[in-house]
């Protein structure tokens, strides 16, 4: 994982051209997509309010803070059994933008999150409980491409519900 962050920070260093602001003290980005990780496809929404600008030569360079939320569930069968889990992931995150040419936004952060997770089954009895719950840190990486003031394509690389993530943000 330390690779696949120090190529990505590679990359975004060899892009030299200066552009304008898209993510700005007071803005809002929501972004919904779909993630992909191992064996399921996560369905993820985050939300992000800008709460500082200009922090690099008065130019470039934010900070934003927001919440995360992701599902995905699984089922499989052992004999007659059908067993059900459910996942629902809830975090924190906060991530630096640095935008190094004009409609892409990118950045990097940190999110704390946390795992919920149930599963039941169904045979000659249903039952169902919880399953493990787990404490989620986790780093990302991302981009935003604009193809309106308001509308951009987004992924992220990292770990939250899933290691690769896509879908669509709304900038308000």
């Amino acid at each position: 994982m330390k690779k696949v962050f120090l190529a990505f920070a590679l990359l975004l260093a060899t892009l030299t051209v200066q552009a304008q602001d898209v993510f700005s003290k007071g803005s809002n980005n929501v972004n919904v997509g779909i993630g992909l990780g191992g064996n399921y496809f996560p369905i993820e929404a985050s939300y992000e309010h800008c709460i500082k600008d200009n922090l690099i030569k008065g130019e470039n360079g934010s900070i934003g803070i927001g919440g995360y939320f992701a599902w995905y569930g699984d089922s499989e069968k052992y004999g007659g059994v059908k067993w059900n889990y459910n996942h629902f992931v809830f975090g924190v995150r906060g991530a630096f933008h640095y935008q190094f040419v004009e409609k892409l936004d990118t950045y990097a952060g940190l999110m704390v999150g946390y795992n919920v997770a149930s599963s039941s089954y169904d045979g000659e009895t249903s039952v169902s409980g919880s399953a493990d719950n787990v404490f989620l840190p986790g780093l990302y990486a991302g981009a935003r491409y604009y193809f309106s003031p308001n509308v951009a394509v987004y992924s992220e690389l990292g770990y939250g519900a899933a290691y690769l993530s896509a879908g669509i943000s709304f900038h308000f």
